[in-house]
């Protein structure tokens, strides 16, 4: 069994079955949107409502200063340090790529699931596995690479 980050994005449509076929597979997974100590998945709507109007230097203030922020933060990095294995499952954005980058960086195994559509990345060399099928990430998972 492994211990997974299921890294990915709110937007995502797929991450919810995928958390849950991760399990039903018996894994621990860690999903950001129900973290497990309770407190709810971090959004920056939470902060502002009116987050995307933010310029880069009240971007800056309250990724620094936001307890709401820190919150979250705290939340996710306590769960890459207790996970295994990262699962970044495409398309995501710009925080679920350096939660895997941290992954490669820390030298654990980091998964990505891509599918047809999806930009190429140069530097996905990087991770352990490239799937391109939850099947893949089950074998790859059941492989222990």
């Amino acid at each position: 069994m492994a211990k997974i980050y299921a890294a990915s994005s709110w937007r995502n449509p797929h991450q919810p079955w995928l958390v849950e076929m991760l399990r039903n597979a018996g894994h621990a997974v860690y999903d950001f949107r129900n973290p497990f100590n309770g407190v709810p998945g971090f959004a920056w709507s939470e902060i502002d409502p009116n987050w995307q109007a933010w310029s880069a230097a009240r971007y800056r203030e309250l990724l620094t200063t936001s307890p709401i922020a820190a919150r979250g933060f705290v939340s996710d990095l306590r769960a890459m340090q207790w996970a295994d294995t990262c699962v970044l499952i495409l398309p995501c954005g710009r925080s679920a790529h350096l939660e895997a980058g941290w992954f490669c960086g820390q030298g654990k195994r980091c998964i990505i699931l891509t599918q047809d559509g999806e930009e190429p990345e140069l530097m996905a060399l990087l991770a352990t596995e490239i799937c391109i099928s939850p099947d893949e990430v089950l074998a790859a998972l059941r492989a222990g690479i």
